[in-house]
């Protein structure tokens, strides 16, 4: 989820990102991997984005993997391979604090051939611009900050200032999850409003997204546990094991054998 998450926010406000990252609110476009002359490696964490004369290539990772160098290059070469003349500009970015080796890397060596990458550990970064703009205002909660409580009631504030209830819903959901990573569900919900998140694309999104899980086993015990893998996101999002129940249709009892399982 947190894959498709980041897709969204970086897609819908690539002028947001692209002035964080670029230094400049440049208009981007969707690249879909597709357009690259090989099957992508990984194409459900990758977010590629272009203008005229550049390519924006953004990993964001929950966690280190030791295979990102790699990832990289490939992707570098993939680009050049499909366009030549354009300018490539990498970035990974690491959502959740981490001492591991692997989440200070920015280059990959292979023999004589090294390519380099910028890497950025959100814990390490200022919330300023990340409160300034509407598309980072849901990484804010994980940026620098002495305590993650008093900076989500920040972002709340800032959320209700905002007058298109859509990209309200949308901005609050995106918020809710991440906050996830850093403060408990029950805080959360006390904070954000989950009446609002329903109506959010992020919201039906998730719910989807545990139906097609199921689907794709081709059995009704398959539609089961896709919605029920769908739980701890929705638990995130602030729901109570009531509203659970009644989004994902299935019975409540089913819904708090679930979570106590999961608290063993």
């Amino acid at each position: 989820m947190f894959d498709n998450l980041c897709k969204f926010l970086a897609e819908s406000f690539s002028e947001d990102y692209a002035a964080w990252l670029l230094g400049r609110p440049i208009k981007l476009t969707k690249l879909s991997p597709t357009e690259l002359s090989l099957e992508p490696i990984r194409a459900d964490s990758l977010i590629l984005e272009q203008s005229d004369d550049l390519v924006l290539h953004l990993e964001f990772q929950t966690e280190p993997d030791e295979n990102m160098g790699f990832r990289m290059l490939d992707y570098r070469v993939r680009v050049y391979r499909r366009f030549p003349r354009k300018t490539m500009y990498q970035f990974v970015v690491y959502l959740k604090p981490s001492s591991s080796d692997f989440v200070y890397q920015d280059s990959f060596q292979l023999g004589e051939t090294v390519h380099r990458y910028q890497v950025i550990r959100l814990w390490e970064q200022s919330s300023d611009i990340f409160m300034e703009s509407l598309g980072l205002l849901p990484l804010a909660i994980l940026t620098q900050n002495p305590d993650p409580t008093v900076k989500l009631k920040e972002v709340a504030t800032a959320l209700d200032r905002i007058r298109d209830r859509r990209v309200k819903a949308n901005l609050m959901t995106a918020t809710s999850v991440f906050g996830g990573l850093v403060l408990s569900p029950e805080f959360i919900k006390t904070i954000l409003r989950s009446e609002i998140m329903k109506e959010s694309a992020v919201y039906q999104e998730i719910l989807q997204e545990g139906e097609q899980q199921g689907l794709l086993k081709g059995e009704q015990r398959g539609l089961l546990k896709g919605k029920l893998e769908t739980i701890p996101l929705l638990r995130k999002l602030g729901l109570t094991t009531t509203e659970i129940a009644q989004e994902l249709d299935i019975d409540i009892a089913l819904v708090n054998q679930f979570v106590a399982n999961q608290g063993n």
